[in-house]
Parts: structure tokens; sequence; C-alpha cells
């Protein structure tokens, strides 16, 4: 009878982790500075703000953008680094207990619950869509995908075989997944927002097209 796989090393949820950290970090980096310039001086214009519809700006400063009392981007600077030093803890041969993968999972599901929440702020209240805010959702969403995947292949929680089995053959879905995901939120902008031919009307003004 085959040994059930525990997948102690996963690999490519690692190198994963370590890409969408250094991602996300760095958008809530750039999100960081700006809203410092904007502190510094009043009234400029954000690198990132491209038009009314896209940019940085308008959402900063929106009470939304500081929902816990301080600038969001403050959280994706200290929660970011968790994912990166897991995953190189991961390729250094660590070994994580079953309630360490756990809290993990529950530190990316508050950053999926938050990150739907701004994202429904974003189209259906703020009205704009800030290019370094999209950026973390668009590593958030496949990291809670995978995350979840592998707590449930890993027998980190009390389910069946079975369960395990379907859920290991589910990672190689997370793509499809996750691109089901992005199809539902451009589905949302382009309805609330008429996104598509403003995004790429802003992208052919910043390439110098027209």
């Amino acid at each position: 009878m085959p040994q059930t796989q525990t997948h102690t090393r996963p690999i490519g949820l690692a190198i994963w982790l370590i890409i969408a950290g250094v991602i996300g970090w760095w958008a809530a980096f750039q999100l960081t500075v700006e809203k410092i310039a904007g502190l510094v001086h009043p009234g400029t214009k954000a690198g990132c703000d491209f038009s009314i519809l896209v940019q940085c700006t308008e959402n900063l400063d929106s009470w939304q953008g500081s929902v816990f009392g301080f600038s969001n981007p403050i959280i994706g600077l200290a929660c970011w680094v968790a994912p990166i030093v897991v995953g190189a803890a991961i390729l250094a041969h660590a070994r994580f207990a079953k309630w360490f993968w756990v809290l993990f999972w529950f530190g990316f599901l508050f950053a999926i619950v938050f990150v739907g929440w701004l994202i429904y702020q974003s189209i259906f209240v703020i009205n704009t869509l800030c290019p370094w805010c999209m950026v973390t959702w668009s590593v958030t969403i496949p990291s809670f995908f995978a995350v979840t995947v592998h707590l449930l292949r890993s027998g980190a929680v009390p389910i069946g075989a079975a369960v395990r089995r379907v859920a290991d053959r589910l990672m190689a879905w997370v793509p499809l997944m996750t691109i089901v995901a992005y199809a539902f939120v451009i589905l949302l902008a382009q309805l609330r927002l008429d996104a598509i031919p403003n995004v790429w009307h802003t992208i052919e003004i910043a390439l110098g097209w027209v």
C-alpha cells in the first residue's frame, strides 16, 4: 500500500511564498513611500496617480486606507515578511509543527478577507483602482489558495485521507482558481467602473502611445 504523502518540505510552495512575499512587501513599501510623501508635501500628486480611475492618493487618503488607525501599507510591510521567512526556512530544510501551519493559514485568512473588503471598497465606494493595491491583491489571492490547499493535504488539520488526496490534486489547480478569482474582480470593476477601456487608455498614455 503506498505511503501517504506528508508534504513536510513543499519546495514549490516555498518558492512561491518567497516570490509573493517580495512582491507584496515591495508594493506595501511603495505605498508607504507615497503616503509619507503626501504627508510631507500635501497636495502633491503621487507617482502612481495616472488618472481619476487609476490612482493611489484617493485610496491612501480615505478612511478605508487607515482602517486600523494607521496606513494600511504598514500592515503589508510587517506581514509580508512572514511568507518570505517561512519560504526560506522550508528551503533550508526547516520543518514546522501542525499548529504553526494552522496559525500561518489564519494569517492568510485575515489577508484574503481584508483584501476582499478593500476590493469592494475600492470598486464600489471609492471608485478608484490603486495600482500598488492591485499588486497586493494579485499575490494575496493565489497565496491564500496555495496555503489553504497545503494545509489540507499535509494533514495539519484532522481530515480523512481521501480529502487529503483530493487536496493534493487541487494544488495543480491553484493557478486556474487564481485566474477565475482575477476574472471575477475584473468583471466587478468593469461593470461598476468601465475599468478595462479606462485602464487601457491609462497604459497607452503611460507608454506614450497617445
